[in-house]
């Protein structure tokens, strides 16, 4: 008894069936075994098609799907003036509706779990549930050295982390300290005393860029963001770091020793021209957890982590001049299982135990036609249009490239951007 059964599905290069029940896989069995009936509620037909362990984006901002293209060819501070005077007026409809926007481009990608941060939480957090996606959702902390401003959203956070004690069991509640250029210390302080006392996972950005580095030193005594945030005792294996593009070796030293869960954001740091030398081999190697991500959709453009990770590949290849710098199976961890280690979620591999989250590919076509391994032809050769089904949490949440309400979904976001327009014509 299940409640989805995928059948005569391609894993690891052997045809299998796969039974999953409760939102877990329950059974991996060679192909054509007989089971009792009913075997299932559902049966899915996967003959020709491979699973693949769905992606987790662990760095996003979905509701900036309706932003996608905002303020192109800046610079990230420039950037950054640009997107904050329109989020400044931007509601909890738009915010909602855009995210529907994005958990539909995440299902249609690959992608079954994420990890946000932006206004109005909330409306994302109703999203992904929508969707059937897992989410941390985090209340997002930036008071630009305001203490009214601090007092006032930590009263919001402490409301919104009460109501998230009703959220679903694949919905997570977070807290985030913007960077250390948005956020006052004192608020810094507060807010990773309040996760550590509630048991909650902190995400923030740092050292995105090398100006950010260079101005922290000048405010803090000569410390980097890496640096500054370990000295006010930040950092640890519950901290999701996005970016860490600009590093010391004692940065590298410190994430690592903290066991710090880091993001590469490479399509947001090549459009902002952040920056291209992530150091993934020496942050590895020092014990950080290495993750990925897209960034919001107004800096990277799209929520694709297939994409992300061709581009990953090819340019750690090509600043290292070492084309074995980046092997397939620790680019496939770090948008699948790696994600699921930061997350707290037993996510990003096909095992008996293991949360159901399958991507199911089609290979039956120009790209997988080729004596590579299935690996190979999917990160370099395909495009994620190639993710024919996606399995969230053992919810079949795209049959066939066909998502439920989708639609209604983009007829939403068309609503919403009339919005933007007005925000934009009255400013």
């Amino acid at each position: 008894m299940g409640d989805l059964f995928l059948r005569n599905i391609t894993l690891d290069g052997k045809q299998v069936d796969i039974m999953i029940a409760g939102g877990k896989i329950s059974k991996i069995t060679p192909a054509g075994l007989q089971f009792p009936e009913p075997i299932t509620e559902e049966i899915l037909d996967c003959t020709g098609k491979t699973a693949s362990p769905a992606f987790v984006n662990m760095h996003t901002h979905a509701a900036m799907s309706l932003l996608r293209g905002v303020g192109a060819d800046l610079v990230l501070s420039d950037w950054l003036d640009h997107i904050w005077s329109i989020e400044a007026h931007i509601d909890e409809p738009f915010v909602l509706r855009a995210s529907r926007v994005a958990a539909l481009e995440m299902i249609k990608t690959g992608t079954a779990t994420f990890n946000d941060m932006y206004w109005h939480s909330p409306m994302t957090r109703l999203a992904a549930a929508e969707a059937g996606l897992g989410c941390l959702i985090s209340y997002t902390f930036l008071d630009n050295f305001n203490e009214e401003t601090a007092e006032k959203q930590k009263d919001e956070c402490q409301i919104i982390h009460e109501t998230s004690r009703g959220w679903g069991a694949r919905e997570k509640f977070a807290v985030s300290i913007h960077s250390v250029y948005t956020v006052s210390e004192p608020l810094i302080l507060w807010v990773t005393e309040y996760a550590r006392k509630n048991g909650l996972r902190i995400h923030l950005h740092v050292a995105e860029t090398e100006q950010e580095v260079i101005d922290c030193k000048a405010n803090h005594g000569g410390l980097s963001p890496v640096e500054y945030f370990d000295s006010l005792g930040v950092l640890g294996p519950d901290v999701i770091a996005a970016h860490a593009l600009w590093l010391s070796e004692k940065d590298v030293e410190i994430l690592g020793a903290r066991g710090v869960s880091c993001v590469h954001n490479i399509n947001s740091n090549l459009k902002l021209a952040s920056g291209i030398r992530f150091l993934c081999k020496e942050l590895k190697d020092a014990g950080a957890n290495i993750c990925l991500g897209t960034d919001g959709c107004a800096s990277s453009n799209n929520l694709d982590i297939l994409e992300a990770m061709k581009t990953t590949a090819i340019v750690s290849k090509g600043w290292r001049r070492d084309p074995t710098s980046l092997p397939l199976q620790d680019l496939l961890d770090m948008a699948t299982v790696n994600g699921g280690k930061a997350l707290g979620v037993k996510t990003g591999r096909i095992e008996e135990g293991w949360d159901a989250d399958i991507q199911i590919i089609d290979t039956d076509n120009t790209f997988f036609l080729s004596p590579a391994p299935f690996l190979a032809n999917l990160v370099y050769s395909a495009h994620s249009d190639c993710v024919s089904s996606l399995v969230s949490g053992g919810r079949l949440v795209m049959r066939d490239r066909t998502v439920p309400g989708e639609e209604e979904i983009l007829e939403g976001g068309r609503e919403a951007l009339s919005f933007i327009a007005n925000i934009r014509n009255n400013s």
